[in-house]
């Protein structure tokens, strides 16, 4: 599998599923995405009561992909 960035719908679908209580590892199957993506995602968009908004994981996911990169120095020896 390459490395592709979930979609607003994605999200919205990961919330209903764990709505529904189904395991990550289901969500991951039902989606066609990696188990870890999903452990991933809900630990980075978890809110401080534990539960997942969708809506806030992607403000979050638009405000950290706008940040500009930092430059990398390399040096030559």
């Amino acid at each position: 599998m390459s490395y592709r960035q979930l979609t607003e719908g994605q999200r919205y679908q990961i919330s209903a599923l764990l709505s529904e209580e189904f395991s990550q590892r289901e969500i991951a199957r039902k989606l066609n995405i990696a188990p870890s993506t999903i452990h991933r995602e809900l630990r980075r968009n978890n809110n401080l009561c534990g539960s997942y908004d969708p809506q806030k994981a992607q403000e979050r996911t638009v405000k950290r992909s706008s940040k500009p990169k930092p430059k990398r120095v390399c040096e030559n020896t």
